[in-house]
């Protein structure tokens, strides 16, 4: 395990350091110290570290480092010399901050790309020239092909989380990019686990790598500075249950994750209306309404962050004290995946699991796959003593929070929702079993509707075009009779017509 030492004892440039003192960063974490010396010099690398442990300053310096080096000439033009490929917008947004801190001094171009987003500001970015670009595969592959991003000059790439990007279906996209980037280019590939896909990939686009390996703790053990409790709870007493919790002494930061997106709304209205400053992230918001919250959450103005699994994914804020997983989870990937978000980077963290009476066989195999030693949860409600104990939590504490304690946040509405163009499909509402149908909505938008409506639209199409005879009844058409395309004589004509209304009427 290396020691923590300035980034200038590992020949980091002092404007860069520079940079990284004046954000408070001055000593390296384990990965960043291995790391850091071989990326510099130019090596491929594999690194193989948890998330939270400093990756991003691991590749991201050697990346500045060449940047500050490269002559004024040669950054002047438009194309990247730099890619970092994410899996998903939360961590490519994370990682563009962190570089744009440790590039403050250098005056580094990082451009942030990924879907959900206009495409024509990320253009025009990329038109007038950039140093750095991170993003998600889906949209840096959809911009090379439209030939908007050229990747022909670049001298650096960076996978972060690959076994996330091969959870998620990116490899083949990845594939694709790393042939249109140069053979001659430095590759570092950085996963907390290394499938064989993973393998396969690196073994294939990289050239003698070097592994390394920050920590000695298996990946699938939990966050070792991490609390971990767990209760048997009600589902009816969850909500008092978790207003408590977040009344505990020293609480910070704290991120609540459910299952499903609707449980998200319904939990965060429920905090909302007893006082907490609260926030949402999930799949049916809108990017600009994701990046609002996260913004909010990473700023303080709200204190907790109600998310599902798959949009906190990349959500890397290190000040998370604690996590609470109001559902328990799928297995026990997930179970670290969440926890993770708290004690990070040396810092101590809670995580509260409950366990609902119907999750109890799924919170034992997750139980026994980690070695938590907590198989049978105790049975806990929003007035047990030990809920109490454990956690610091207030004895006088309530399921709503003190006036007093209300106002200390700004809350999510203090927080501007940045208009981002957003691209893709828009959801209008369906139609429910016996309402208007589609055909007829849109029919009526025509001033055309149905056969009880067609008069009202005619009969105001008239009225609003002036013509005098609008509401005037219409002249009956009159029916020649022919034969052959000949007219009958008249005679014959009248009987014909004759024989025909004697029909109608015996019929009726």
């Amino acid at each position: 395990m290396a020691h923590a030492v300035p980034f200038r004892d590992l020949g980091v440039d002092e404007i860069i350091a520079g940079a990284l003192d004046d954000a408070g960063i001055h000593t390296t974490f384990p990965i960043q110290a291995l790391t850091l010396p071989l990326a510099i010099a130019g090596q491929d690398i594999i690194g193989q570290a948890r998330t939270g442990t400093g990756k991003t300053l691991a590749f991201g310096v050697p990346m500045l480092q060449r940047l500050a080096t490269t002559d004024a000439d040669s950054r002047q033009i438009r194309q990247p010399m730099a890619l970092i490929v994410v899996p998903t917008r939360e961590l490519a947004i994370q990682v563009a901050d962190d570089l744009k801190k440790a590039g403050a001094r250098l005056g580094a171009r990082v451009l942030t790309v990924y879907g959900g987003r206009a495409y024509e500001p990320q253009i025009e970015a990329l038109t007038s020239g950039t140093d750095i670009v991170v993003g998600t595969p889906g949209r840096l592959l959809d911009l090379a092909n439209r030939k908007n991003l050229d990747l022909s000059k670049i001298r650096a790439l960076v996978l972060d989380e690959a076994d996330k990007m091969l959870d998620l279906g990116f490899l083949p996209d990845v594939e694709r990019l790393l042939r249109l980037t140069p053979d001659d280019r430095q590759t570092m590939l950085f996963s907390a686990t290394m499938p064989g896909e993973v393998v396969t990939l690196a073994r294939r686009h990289m050239r003698r790598p070097t592994n390394i390996r920050a920590e000695e703790p298996d990946e699938s053990a939990p966050p070792p500075l991490t609390a971990q409790h767990a209760y048997r709870t009600h589902h009816l007493d969850k909500i008092e249950v978790l207003a408590r919790i977040l009344q505990a002494k020293d609480r910070g930061l704290s991120m609540v994750f459910c299952q499903t997106k609707r449980a998200c709304d319904q939990v965060t209205t429920a905090l909302a209306d007893r006082g907490f400053a609260a926030a949402a992230v999930h799949g049916d918001l809108g990017q600009s309404q994701r990046e609002r919250a996260l913004r909010a959450f990473r700023g303080g103005k709200v204190d907790v962050l109600v998310a599902t699994d798959v949009a906190a994914r990349g959500i890397d804020v290190d000040d998370v004290t604690h996590v609470i997983n109001y559902e328990c989870p799928d297995d026990e990937k997930a179970y670290l995946h969440r926890i993770g978000r708290t004690g990070r980077a040396g810092r101590v963290g809670v995580a509260v699991t409950f366990v609902d009476w119907r999750d109890m066989q799924r919170w034992k195999l997750i139980n026994d796959a980690l070695a938590i030693g907590n198989p049978e949860p105790a049975e806990t409600y929003s007035t047990s003593e030990h809920l109490f104990a454990d956690l610091s939590i207030p004895p006088d504490a309530t399921g709503t929070l003190p006036r007093a304690l209300r106002g200390a946040r700004a809350g999510l509405a203090a927080e501007a929702e940045e208009d981002l163009g957003e691209t893709g499909r828009t959801r209008t509402p369906r139609e429910k079993p016996g309402g208007r149908s589609r055909g007829r909505s849109r029919s009526r938008s025509r001033g055309v509707g149905d056969a009880a409506a067609l008069g009202e639209s005619v009969t105001a199409k008239g009225a609003d075009d002036g013509s005098a005879d609008a509401a005037a009844p219409r002249t009956p058409r009159r029916r020649r009779r022919t034969r052959g395309g000949l007219d009958l004589p008249a005679g014959e004509a009248a009987q014909q017509s004759a024989i025909a209304q004697e029909s109608v009427q015996q019929a009726s």
